[in-house]
């Protein structure tokens, strides 16, 4: 142990729903003073400030006024999705470390329900960058990509509709007892293969919740941690892999995962049979799928008979989504899932909790960009 470990010793929320009235600046301010509040922190100590967006967000600096900060050392305005989740905590991680920065947030704010949402633009459709070659063949929205992935996962794999509903059932199960979930109604098979198509092979409870809402995190040192309130959640260590664009990427049937998972398992020295739940992030069942099956939580193809047998929930080998996930608890573009990791490691999860949990896996992104990292209780 270092005086300098980074730890998560703040969470903070704003409430998920499916129509806020509220800004995202607002948003994010709300989750942030929470975050500052739960670790019993000063606002003083608090100078560097880290948040990723698609351009529907309040800015670092923003939020900083908001809060009433005297000034920060560490401004970050990523221009990314979910595929940098874990990244952004790990640059958090590494400016405490550094001594760069005394303490840090991380947050997301978003409302991708009640706000800009794909499929609800009025007036021209303008498609820049990368993404004007994939606009002409009908590709402008993620689930249109990685159903094209999923499909030829299938293909290889012989995933098949239900092991994907089982992800969709055993996570909305996950969901019921979670108070902050918009979706805890459980799902039947039927009920799965019944639900509208989105697109082939994605149906309707196949796609993340879109929802309105802000998260935080707030990371220090070991040193730091020892004065505040809560007991202190230590990142170990994170991988992040960044292929090329999902058009180009040469191999549609492994993920990002098979590149991030083994340097991860290789430096920590753990394996998978040694976390106790794991935090997936599941833009789409096939991410989960995909995911846990590279980073050999189960065999590749195994992924639905895992589900099947209850390994993935309560009483099996690791609980994976243990609050709902982005598929029902809210698409918090993946922030949400360290929020929960850090509720369950701290032994704060009530009715959900994972018993005696004390290692957890939380990853990011989906197809050819993503990461992982890997939290412990201090």
């Amino acid at each position: 142990m270092a005086a300098n470990d980074p730890m998560v010793v703040g969470i903070g929320r704003s409430p998920y729903s499916r129509n806020s009235g509220r800004t995202t600046g607002d948003l994010a301010t709300e989750a942030c003073r929470n975050a500052i509040a739960d670790a019993g922190m000063a606002l003083s100590d608090v100078d560097g400030i880290i948040e990723f967006n698609v351009g529907d967000s309040a800015n670092s600096l923003n939020v900083a006024y908001a809060l009433g900060l005297p000034g920060l050392r560490l401004p970050v305005d990523l221009m990314a999705g979910g595929n940098v989740v874990t990244q952004a905590v790990a640059m958090a991680c590494m400016a405490v470390q550094s001594g760069r920065c005394k303490a840090v947030l991380v947050f997301r704010s978003l409302n991708s329900r009640s706000g800009q949402r794909i499929g609800t633009y009025t007036g021209d459709i303008r498609v820049g960058g990368d993404d004007q070659y994939g606009a002409p063949h009908g590709y402008m929205a993620p689930g249109q990509w990685f159903a094209m992935w999923c499909r030829r996962y299938m293909h290889e794999h012989g995933t098949t509709y239900e092991d994907l509903g089982q992800v969709a059932i055993t996570t909305r199960k996950h969901a019921g007892p979670n108070e902050a979930a918009i979706m805890r109604e459980p799902i039947t098979m039927e009920q799965y293969l019944a639900s509208r198509w989105i697109y082939d092979p994605f149906r309707l409870f196949d796609c993340a919740l879109e929802a309105d809402g802000a998260c935080a995190i707030l990371v220090t040192t070991r040193e730091h941690a020892r004065d505040l309130k809560q007991v202190p959640v230590q990142m170990l260590d994170e991988e992040t892999f960044m292929g090329r664009h999902p058009d180009s990427w040469e191999d549609m049937g492994h993920l990002f995962s098979a590149h991030s998972a083994p340097p991860l398992w290789a430096r920590t020295g753990l394996k998978p049979a040694d976390m106790d739940f794991a935090c997936i992030y599941d833009c789409f069942t096939f991410t989960t799928v995909g995911v846990i099956e590279d980073y050999g939580l189960c065999e590749k193809g195994g992924a639905g008979e895992y589900y099947r047998s209850g390994k993935a929930s309560y009483g099996g080998e690791c609980v994976i989504n243990p609050h709902g996930g982005l598929l029902s608890e809210g698409y918090i573009h993946g922030m949400n899932h360290h929020f929960e990791a850090v509720m369950q490691l701290r032994q704060q999860a009530g009715a959900r909790q994972v018993p005696d949990a004390k290692v957890a896996l939380v990853t990011a992104g989906t197809g050819p960009f993503g990461g992982g990292l890997i939290y412990a209780r201090a």
